[in-house]
């Protein structure tokens, strides 16, 4: 099986948007080009920092859009039409409202869940039918007046310090898993994700 020939950070650009939780993804895409000496530079082309990734005797593209959230798909798809790089090749890796801080599942297709950078993504690969990686951030609450705001409020200010921790041991967490998914053992990578060894075990 092929493996990730792209993965994608999620997140806004400037300083302003940094620290916030929108920016889980590209907070992940930092920590992987620490980790393999990897430098993404600007790629006017493909609206956004984009490099490549040389690890465990693959390659693969590393993308950090610049478009805002909601445009992220005019990125994304410019890179993989350039390269021909299909949708089941392409790893995204975005903040999730509907886990908890310092929860991560990955998963292929799927809808978008009112995540915009998923949601324009798909409309402009015209397809679903790529991977996931899902950083927990949690949610403010049900039942909110103007929920709409409430959510867009809460995904475009930092963590809280104790949140903060807990995503930061899920990127720790995920990270790992970087070979697993340039092979293409994507059922390997899950089942690693997934499976949570508790202490008294």
């Amino acid at each position: 099986m092929n493996g990730i020939k792209l993965i994608v950070g999620l997140g806004n650009p400037g300083a302003e948007y940094e620290a916030t939780r929108h920016n889980a993804g590209y907070w992940w895409m930092d920590q992987i080009c620490a980790e393999t000496s990897s430098k993404l530079a600007v790629e006017a082309k493909f609206l956004g920092l984009a490099g490549r990734l040389k690890a465990a005797g693959h390659e693969a593209w590393l993308l950090k859009p610049t478009t805002f959230m909601n445009a992220s798909g005019r990125s994304v798809a410019a890179l993989a039409r350039f390269y021909k790089i299909p949708p089941e090749a392409i790893l995204v890796v975005h903040d999730e409202l509907d886990l908890a801080p310092g929860m991560v599942k990955m998963k292929l297709g799927g809808g978008h869940g009112g995540h915009n950078g998923l949601k324009d993504i798909a409309a402009q690969l015209g397809s679903k039918d790529f991977w996931r990686l899902r950083l927990g951030i949690g949610h403010p609450g049900a039942g909110l007046p103007n929920k709409g705001d409430a959510v867009i409020n809460y995904v475009l200010h930092p963590p809280l310090r104790d949140e903060a921790s807990l995503i930061e041991q899920a990127i720790d967490e995920s990270t790992t898993l970087l070979p697993l998914l340039l092979e293409g053992r994507f059922e390997d990578a899950m089942l690693k994700l997934h499976t949570k060894i508790k202490p008294d075990s």
